[in-house]
């Protein structure tokens, strides 16, 4: 959410940062509500310092047994009282809309993220590793001789419809095998603290981290009225949800596995066959809690970290920023990292990595005393995938297949199989 005082203090700046996102002027509209919302509050203010002084010489005009003015000023108290009352709902209810308003609009990039309009404005920062050259025409995931006999579409779409997949055999262990080995190297090499936490949430923690109100279409409500996370972004950041903490805690490094549920609302015609694209899946995910200065150094680390995952897997990739047009809502500036899928002949997006400054600590109410001026201020969060399971999975099988149907495996997943090196072209590790 907006701070509505930098709103105040440049309204110019504002509508141009949203401009860059492609969005129409908002300024004039927010600062409109503002006023009406400011001049309910003084309206009661006033009001109510007239009920007051009026109520004290209610007493006084008993006193002198002028029962006139007695009336007279009760009759006042009463009327000043229902205005208080009156006003102080005004500016309740426009309190919520301009709320509700702020709610609404994405965060402002920063300076340094490049302007464009959708993915093909990204720009590229670096590359990692060569794809490899194939003596033979490399196939998707799915069509690996190796990976069918574990990899059951037609059971997933009988339980579940379509969009959902059933592991089964050498293919359910990789894909354990890549979340631990994610973990692990999380909590081992990067210092992260390995969380567990529930995949129901409460409608406020999904409002703290973006999800709603605007995108409620994209998640699962229960009958019951819990949410299912659609990543645990939203309750790794929601562990400091109306909260005060020590400076000195900071910064917060935390990684969660964790199901994952997404209704992929807007994702109708694509990624439609393998399991690239589901709704329901597995992440690691990085979460970092900061404090207002070192959010973007902590943005380049998490980055680093999910990089550091490819690298052990001896996955290709490159890494690019996002555009103002395609980053995400709650992100200040974004990183994706796109592995390579020979496959697909492309590199596909299988972790973003995102700086969100105060914007999501705002919805939160989460906030620090600082070390320098003894005040509060809000933290600023980062949310990275380090890494989607699922769709390392896809590249692991995909780079690693072989003319005959078999998949030989990265030698850092090897202690997390019992030493298999390759999933055979009968589906068996070996």
């Amino acid at each position: 959410m907006h701070d509505i005082r930098a709103i105040r203090e440049n309204p110019a700046a504002f509508d141009a940062a949203l401009a860059r996102r492609g969005l129409s002027p908002m300024s004039d509209r927010i600062l409109s509500l503002d006023a009406d919302r400011r001049a309910r509050i003084v309206a009661a203010e006033t009001a109510q310092a007239e009920q007051n002084r009026a109520s004290k010489e209610v007493g006084a005009a008993k006193a002198r047994g002028d029962d006139a003015e007695f009336e007279r000023l009760r009759t006042l108290v009463a009327e000043k009282k229902a205005d208080v009352t009156r006003m102080q709902a005004e500016a309740s209810l426009l309190d919520g809309r301009l709320r509700d308003l702020l709610m609404e609009i994405p965060n402002l990039p920063l300076d340094s993220v490049p302007d464009g309009k959708d993915e093909n404005d990204n720009v590229e920062l670096r590359r990692w590793g060569n794809p490899r050259a194939f003596d033979f025409t490399p196939v998707e995931h799915f069509e690996i001789a190796g990976v069918r006999p574990g990899m059951d579409f037609e059971t997933a779409a009988k339980l579940s419809g379509s969009r959902f997949v059933v592991l089964k055999g050498g293919v359910a262990r990789i894909h354990r095998a890549l979340a631990q080995f994610m973990l692990d190297l999380h909590v081992t090499k990067h210092d992260l603290q390995e969380t567990w936490t529930p995949v129901l949430v409460l409608e406020d923690m999904m409002v703290g981290t973006g999800q709603l109100p605007k995108f409620g279409e994209d998640s699962y409500l229960t009958r019951e009225g819990y949410w299912l996370i659609p990543t645990s972004e939203v309750t790794l950041t929601n562990t400091v949800n109306g909260d005060l903490v020590d400076h000195a805690t900071l910064p917060r490094r935390m990684v969660a596995h964790s199901q994952c549920f997404r209704s992929e609302a807007g994702s109708a015609g694509r990624d439609t066959t393998g399991m690239l694209r589901q709704h329901q899946f597995e992440k690691v995910e990085m979460v970092s809690i900061t404090d207002a200065d070192t959010g973007v150094a902590e943005h380049d680390r998490m980055t680093r970290c999910a990089e550091a995952v490819l690298e052990a897997l001896d996955l290709p990739y490159r890494t690019v920023v996002l555009c103002t047009g395609d980053m995400g809502f709650g992100a200040r500036i974004t990183h994706d990292l796109e592995v390579w899928l020979p496959g697909q002949d492309k590199y596909r997006e299988i972790s973003s990595v995102s700086y969100c400054g105060d914007f999501q600590a705002r919805r939160m109410n989460a906030r620090y005393r600082s070390d320098k001026t003894g005040k509060p201020e809000f933290v600023h969060t980062l949310n990275g995938s380090g890494l989607a399971v699922g769709r390392t999975l896809i590249a692991v099988l995909e780079n690693g297949q072989q003319a005959d149907g078999s998949v030989v495996l990265p030698a850092a997943l090897h202690p997390y199989l019992g030493g298999a090196t390759v999933l055979g072209a009968d589906g068996r590790l070996g």
